[in-house]
């Protein structure tokens, strides 16, 4: 690993926690160059909701680059565009009611959002926008201005303004009615709140420490910005695409954001990809007035409308389904390890293939994902603290394999705590 060390920048983070080199990886499981397996609890940070090389997605993708067809193409009109449009309007839109524009903003999630942030700018002609305690929306400086985490904001080297930070779902454990703060600023003329262009919110905050609102607060907050003439972005970046059940988030809740961040498992095969979806009213945009070189990046169009085949028709519910019933056993799971322990695990974080144990002390968090990694397993920890061992396997992970891995985090657990 000397030619890491020597010539990788000091930023590389999860490698220090996973001192392996991998070289292959197939559905739930990463290979080292010794040939060790590692059953994947990380997916990617939530990019490989259907596994490592899918099989249906490399044909798919191989067949495409062995035809020479496009593979940059900017804006520019694609075959692979248009069928990645139009099936992402038949099997994702139609069905769900929803009437969104599609713009391709770049690769990543923090591109998402940070033409989110421009367009309810541009379109409100107000320039706050809201965000909550613990949120986490990428690292760019939009994006980083709308973050909760101090040491990411730290890294900007700049003031990070134009934003404001509220409560979370829970964040005063019950003391305070949901929104009370928040609508007495924005109705006192005195409180200093200029009048916000918007409010971002993850559903489940995956890097905030799996903190999930429930679906009467996202009503309150929906309501909230109606009556205050706020638009509402949903970062679904990391808890999209099926990663709590249904393919958005937000649908528990029964709300219709104006306008959603996706990236991550878009592509389905951990391509770089990233779309965020608005109102068509709200599509204000000047042409080239948010562009990027990589936002039209071919192969990832290919291997994303193969991977809509898994929510196409019956089989959508199939795949919902499924998940909700992987995500009961891993709560079972994780509730019976916090039981045990009860004086060192809070509680069972999170909803959905998204779920943690959360500790009150939070060096254990990473001395268990230090343990399951000994043990083959690959986990990361979330929280501000890095208090909360986070579970984020891919959604094809098969009943037998995540009892395999709820096992080896139940061992060191004890491990830690004995």
């Amino acid at each position: 690993m000397d030619v890491f060390e020597s010539l990788e920048s000091e930023v590389r983070s999860y490698c220090r926690g996973w001192p392996a080199v991998f070289q292959k990886a197939s559905g739930s499981r990463l290979y080292d160059e010794e040939g060790n397996a590692f059953l994947d609890f990380f997916a990617g940070a939530g990019t490989l909701n259907y596994g490592h090389n899918h099989p249906l997605l490399k044909e798919k993708l191989l067949a495409y680059l062995a035809d020479d067809n496009v593979v940059h193409g900017l804006d520019m009109y694609t075959v692979a565009k248009r069928r990645f449009l139009e099936t992402f309007q038949n099997v994702v839109l139609a069905p769900r009611g929803l009437d969104y524009r599609v713009q391709f903003p770049g690769p990543a999630g923090t591109t998402a959002v940070e033409a989110a942030l421009k367009l309810a700018r541009k379109y409100t002609g107000r320039e706050t926008i809201v965000s909550f305690t613990n949120a986490f929306h990428g690292m760019s400086l939009g994006a980083l201005a709308v973050t909760g985490n101090g040491m990411k904001r730290g890294g900007a080297g700049i003031p990070l303004g134009h934003s404001v930070p509220m409560p979370f779902d829970n964040y005063l454990d019950g003391r305070t009615p949901d929104f009370l703060l928040f609508e007495r600023l924005l109705e006192d003329s005195g409180s200093g709140l200029d009048a916000p262009a918007a409010v971002i919110v993850e559903t489940v905050q995956g890097e905030g420490g799996l903190n999930a609102a429930t679906p009467e607060w996202l009503r309150g907050l929906a309501d909230v910005c109606r009556r205050h003439e706020m638009l509402l972005i949903v970062d679904d970046v990391q808890m999209g695409c099926g990663r709590t059940g249904p393919f958005f988030s937000f649908e528990q809740a029964g709300i219709v954001p104006d306008i959603v961040c996706l990236s991550k498992s878009l592509s389905g095969y951990g391509l770089p990809f990233a779309v965020t979806l608005l109102r068509p009213e709200l599509d204000v945009w000047e042409p080239g007035e948010h562009n990027g070189t990589f936002r039209g990046f071919n192969p990832a169009f290919v291997t994303a409308t193969a991977a809509l085949e898994f929510w196409d028709g019956e089989g959508g519910k199939g795949m919902e389904k499924e998940t909700l019933a992987r995500s009961e056993q891993v709560e079972q799971a994780l509730g019976k390890i916090a039981a045990a322990h009860p004086e060192a695990i809070s509680g069972v974080r999170g909803r959905g293939l998204a779920q943690g144990l959360a500790f009150t002390e939070p060096a254990a968090a990473t001395r268990v994902c230090a343990e399951a990694f000994d043990r083959r397993l690959l986990m990361e920890t979330s929280g501000p603290e890095s208090e909360v061992v986070k579970l984020l396997p891919p959604l094809t992970t098969t009943s037998d394999e995540l009892d395999e891995g709820l096992d080896i985090i139940a061992s060191s657990v004890d491990a830690v705590l004995a």
